[in-house]
């Protein structure tokens, strides 16, 4: 397996390309074009697909990591949207890194 941050810099410098130069060909640029309010349509698309598919009584690990990785792409896009890079939502978490989560939560 690659490193796992690579795909998500990979992705990242994607994302920025379609959003520069768009392409009417590109499902991603379409999403920029459409504008924020429909990014954070599919978000919510995706998070409950994924809820639906980790509610079912048979566990199916395959259908889950798909799921998961729609959502995590929808989530990435909306970042390159707002001109956020990926970095730094690694970086937050590498702050909360062994901190209770109790913790970290009473501090906001």
């Amino acid at each position: 397996m690659s490193d796992s941050t690579s795909i998500i810099n990979r992705l990242s410098l994607l994302l920025k390309e379609r959003k520069s130069s768009p392409n009417s060909n590109s499902y991603t640029s379409q999403l920029f074009t459409e504008g924020v309010e429909k990014i954070i349509a599919k978000i919510r698309e995706e998070s409950e697909e994924l809820i639906e598919s980790a509610e079912t009584d048979v566990v199916n690990k395959d259908s889950i990591i798909h799921e998961a990785a729609d959502l995590l792409f929808h989530v990435m896009v909306l970042l390159a949207y707002k001109d956020i890079d990926p970095s730094k939502i690694l970086e937050e978490l590498e702050k909360r890194e062994g901190v209770s989560g109790l913790e970290e939560k009473s501090k906001r």
